[in-house]
């Protein structure tokens, strides 16, 4: 076999994969807000119905360092199409860093970074 057959199978290869998981990918996560103390995370889901529990670990970005500030936790019902994760959480004035992950049946089902100011 070529170099060139190797390389063209290699890449066939990884596009094969990429098209099945990313067929997997059921669930994503919009732009995150923040108001009145709580995290607005826009969830949208295009599987059946189901329920489980968005975690949110915030860490506050102070002179280039990230230092975690909390983990919060909210209840999510996923319903096909857009839903809004809500999830109370007191954070002052600042820049952070924050990674959300949904968690279904004991299990991480996707998860997401997100840059997030409050003023």
């Amino acid at each position: 076999m070529t170099v060139r057959s190797r390389v063209f199978l290699i890449i066939s290869s990884m596009v094969v994969c990429a098209v099945f998981s990313a067929a997997c990918v059921s669930t994503t996560f919009g732009e995150v807000s923040y108001s009145s103390g709580e995290i607005s995370l826009p969830v949208s889901h295009d599987d059946a119905s189901s329920k489980g529990y968005i975690q949110a670990t915030v860490y506050r970005i102070t002179d280039n360092q990230q230092v975690e500030t909390g983990a919060f936790f909210a209840p999510l019902d996923l319903q096909r199409g857009g839903n809004t994760a809500l999830i109370p959480a007191q954070l002052e004035p600042g820049q952070y860093k924050l990674y959300f992950y949904l968690i279904q049946n004991g299990e991480r089902k996707a998860a997401t970074i997100r840059d997030l100011v409050v003023t």
